[in-house]
């Protein structure tokens, strides 16, 4: 998933793709160099970023939705919200999943909004807090049982709410609510989540465990990123989510190469 952000102050782009030209031109590129899928968000999720209005998010959304959407009619298109009449413009428009952080708990018309559009796949993300206050001190007696507890709470609601089983993908939230060794903790052992049986999504793209470990601004921590998507490839993580699109589409093509010709 190649991550497009439409917004003045997301963590590492911020503001560089607010011009709908520029945008759609990175999209055009991280097509390019592999991307299947373009997540689009118009709301930073920062830490202590606060809430944009839904007006505002379809403003910028939706040209260059629809944009790249006419020109790529078969790519998949991901949109970054949690408000439901965003969704429901952009699905409208041709966007396919629905990428909410706060795993359908801030809008109540999003669950019913999911069910009605049957094909319409979402990703729940588990976050303690909100992203204003995520970052205030987290903490978990035991942050892997807490978060597999939370998608199964999460899990029975769609159940209940009528969202199909096989349109449902889960996000452990690296950087929502963690510390370092919270999200250590996380990477280190994603199969634990293997038993619920959905697909995972990962998003550790340049985040600031990175920098905790080794001082580096964002735009310098795709060593680490890549380190982090080792161990997603290892447990079979579905979807990765990143800025640096050819970097992982070149280290996939070797680590695949690679992992095919290792002896049993």
């Amino acid at each position: 998933m190649g991550i497009l952000n439409l917004t003045e102050d997301s963590f590492s782009d911020g503001s560089l793709y607010l011009d709908g030209i520029k945008a759609c031109m990175h999209a055009e590129e991280m097509l390019s160099q592999g991307a299947q899928v373009i997540d689009l968000g118009a709301e930073s999720t920062r830490p202590g970023a606060m809430p944009v209005n839904p007006e505002m998010q379809l403003q910028r959304i939706l040209p260059v939705l629809r944009a790249l959407k006419l020109k790529h009619p078969e790519t998949s298109f991901s949109i970054d919200t949690q408000s439901a009449a965003v969704a429901k413009e952009c699905l409208a428009q041709g966007a396919s999943i629905i990428n909410d952080i706060s795993a359908l708990r801030f809008d109540d018309g999003m669950a019913g909004l999911l069910a009605e559009n049957e094909d319409a796949k979402v990703i729940l993300m588990h976050m303690q807090g909100t992203p204003a206050t995520m970052q205030n001190d987290p903490k978990y007696e035991d942050v892997l049982l807490e978060i597999k507890e939370f998608f199964v709470q999460r899990l029975d609601y769609c159940h209940s709410q009528g969202i199909r089983k096989e349109n449902i993908l889960l996000d452990p939230g690296i950087g929502f609510g963690k510390s370092l060794e919270h999200n250590l903790l996380i990477l280190a052992n994603l199969d634990f989540f293997a038993d619920l049986s959905f697909p995972l999504v990962l998003g550790a793209s340049r985040k600031s465990f990175i920098n905790a470990l080794y001082p580096s601004e964002p735009a310098k921590r795709l060593a680490g990123t890549l380190a982090a998507a080792a161990f997603a490839i290892r447990s079979k993580v579905a979807y990765l989510r990143v800025h640096d699109v050819a970097e992982h589409s070149q280290f996939l093509a070797v680590f695949d190469a690679i992992s095919k010709r290792r002896m049993a």
